[in-house]
């Protein structure tokens, strides 16, 4: 067994706030949102909600026979991992290599086809007319699978369908495998693609954000006294991981170090968080890096703007960071994109520490006294030189997960 450094070479990400790193981490110091009005789910009756963070002006074209067991959530993995590839440099011969691997995850498959084909097995009463190719689009392990074909990915392929941690679980994966000397290359990250049932399911559980149907740039308003829940939205992230060594040997720039990793179950309730659970993460993370809590120099919360998670997760952050830790959610700006969270808020801590400053909590204007006093960041970008950040996520079923990003 070994123990390896894990380095970042390639970050590619498709948002509601831009589809690249760049044009994310620029909306994220302009404060600019990616939250919309979605007149087109008012014929659902009792749906509360009428908002989204949807991914807009990309492109998805490619050639039929190679993506037609595609549904648009492996087409949006698949645009996020075309430019972490891009970006990292990898040579083709690499990529078919057995110490080459994948681990990539999405909350479940494409739910347009699911629903597609649904519409026409059950309503219709028959399969005609259903072809054989649609199950591939929406079956759970759809990410992984399709971007294995798609670049002849020979090595292990890992799929981490775990709701909101699937991509911070496929990143943490992809670095264990790789410190353990089972691949140098792993291709991590998660997807999520825009439907209204994502919406429905948070939305029968009051928790979605329907007080400002009217005025989405007021809306997902994480640790503020005034949220009313989140607002669902679409993305997906892509890191492209190395050995150390194998990155060093071929010259490649490095974009960030994987410190450590944690990740644990609360144990005791499908859908409430445990402040127990999410402080265990964040300590094996510690743990993991050997870092004192006291060495982070930012915080990128899960905080999706429900009032139970919000004040949870900023008392376990207490209880194992210093108070004087600058604390955001970038949800404020891209809404809640489920099972691609994970990758693309660590993408996004990687912008930040190389273009030099701290995303706000863009709604928080009065923060709710129930949740930890922490040094929550204001509602615009600061400068910072950040060496050190932390991110995390929590799940229904009671996962949690804490990823530590360093600078190289």
């Amino acid at each position: 067994m070994t123990d390896r450094r894990v380095v970042v070479t390639g970050a590619g990400i498709v948002s509601p706030i831009g589809n690249s790193l760049a044009a994310a981490s620029l909306a994220l110091r302009e404060g600019r949102h990616g939250i919309v009005r979605s007149d087109s789910w008012s014929n659902i009756e009792h749906l509360r909600t009428r908002l989204s963070a949807p991914v807009v002006g990309l492109e998805l074209s490619y050639p039929r026979k190679k993506v037609r067991t595609m549904g648009r959530v492996a087409l949006l993995s698949l645009a996020a991992t075309e430019q972490a590839l891009a970006q990292a440099g990898l040579a083709q011969d690499v990529l078919h290599r057995p110490s080459t691997g994948i681990a990539y995850g999405s909350t479940h498959g494409s739910s347009s086809a699911n629903e597609e084909w649904s519409q026409k097995m059950l309503g219709g009463k028959s399969l005609a007319g259903i072809q054989s190719t649609e199950y591939l689009k929406f079956m759970s392990h759809t990410c992984a699978a399709n971007l294995a074909i798609y670049y002849g990915v020979t090595g292990r392929v890992i799929s981490t369908c775990s709701a909101c941690v699937s991509a911070s679980q496929a990143v943490g994966s992809g670095a264990e495998t790789i410190r353990a000397g089972r691949a140098d290359v792993m291709i991590c990250g998660g997807a999520e693609e825009m439907h209204v049932s994502h919406a429905a399911v948070f939305d029968i559980m009051y928790a979605t954000d329907s007080r400002h149907n009217d005025a989405p740039e007021l809306a997902s308003r994480p640790f503020d006294k005034q949220r009313d829940g989140l607002v669902v939205g679409e993305g997906a992230g892509t890191l492209v991981l190395e050995s150390f060594e194998h990155a060093s040997a071929r010259g490649a720039t490095i974009l960030a170090e994987v410190l450590g990793y944690g990740t644990n179950c609360d144990g005791t309730h499908v859908t409430s968080p445990s402040q127990a659970g999410m402080a265990g993460a964040m300590k094996l993370a510690l743990q993991d890096a050997s870092l004192a809590g006291s060495r982070i120099d930012y915080v990128n919360a899960h905080a999706t703007a429900t009032e139970v998670g919000d004040i949870a997760e900023s008392h376990a952050t207490a209880s194992v960071l210093s108070d004087q830790v600058p604390i955001s959610s970038t949800k404020s700006f891209t809404g809640h994109t489920l099972g691609a969270c994970g990758a693309i808020e660590a993408a996004f801590c990687i912008a930040m520490m190389h273009d030099g400053f701290i995303a706000p909590n863009r709604t928080l204007e009065t923060l709710d006294e129930r949740c930890a006093r922490l040094a929550y960041v204001g509602r615009e970008a600061r400068e910072a030189k950040l060496q050190i950040c932390m991110s995390n996520n929590f799940a229904f079923g009671g996962i949690n997960t804490s990823l530590i990003l360093g600078r190289v």
